[in-house]
């Protein structure tokens, strides 16, 4: 068994914080006159906060001065907090504690990788801070994904090269920073959005022990490598 390193998204892999992130997007969007439907928020996820708020500007036409974007940006940031404060374990979702503990019971090291700047407090808020034996977010990277920053970040710190890292990702651009970076790439969800990813599994409880020790034993074939 191979010494692998597991690094995992947040919003969406871990936590449902996409659902805040909507909400929070919406009344951003709406006060400025820009309707906003959830086919639209899909398209800002894994987004920056800066790009997703050019998106919705775009959308509606509109041009802001520099001091008003900042301003729009910190009030979504503000809003979106109000419902993280508000944040449990009951938040986490199926299964991964499951994973985690797994990993942990096989001594393989976890990371996160993650575009939010608010991760680490969210992994405090829902008791997970302490799973992760690093923690990269979007206070430690300047380039987003599809770009591999985070995740060449999070296998530096864990003292592992690329392509003895393992991500697990709900984005496209997650999927194709992790694919760029020359890891494995796990996609969480939908089989038809996240198609450029080795395996897709539709959450953790479809993820078994034994697919772990696969991947531990480097058993499987993967799509991008083939």
């Amino acid at each position: 068994m191979k010494i692998k390193g597991f690094i995992f998204d947040l919003d969406g892999v871990i936590v449902d914080t996409a659902k805040y992130h909507f909400l929070a997007w919406r009344k951003l969007a709406n006060s400025v006159g820009v309707d906003f439907t959830e086919e639209q928020n899909e398209q800002l996820k894994g987004v920056s906060r800066v790009k997703s708020l050019e998106k919705i500007l775009a959308w509606g036409s509109i041009t802001l001065s520099d001091d008003k974007f900042t301003e729009l940006m910190t009030k979504k940031n503000h809003d979106y907090l109000k419902y993280v404060d508000q944040m449990d374990e009951s938040e986490i979702l199926p299964d991964v504690t499951k994973v985690l503990a797994y990993l942990q019971f096989k001594s393989q090291p976890i990371s996160l990788g993650s575009a939010s700047k608010n991760a680490r407090n969210i992994l405090k808020k829902v008791s997970l801070f302490e799973s992760f034996d690093a923690i990269v977010d979007g206070t430690d990277v300047s380039k987003g994904k599809p770009n591999p920053e985070v995740f060449l970040t999070a296998a530096k710190l864990l003292n592992l090269p690329p392509e003895d890292c393992i991500v697990f990702e709900d984005s496209l651009a997650g999927i194709q920073a992790a694919n760029n970076a020359n890891m494995i790439s796990i996609g969480i969800g939908s089989s038809e959005v996240l198609f450029e990813a080795d395996f897709v599994f539709k959450d953790f409880t479809e993820i078994s022990t034994e697919f772990i020790d696969m991947l531990l034993t480097e058993e499987l074939k993967l799509k991008n490598q083939s």
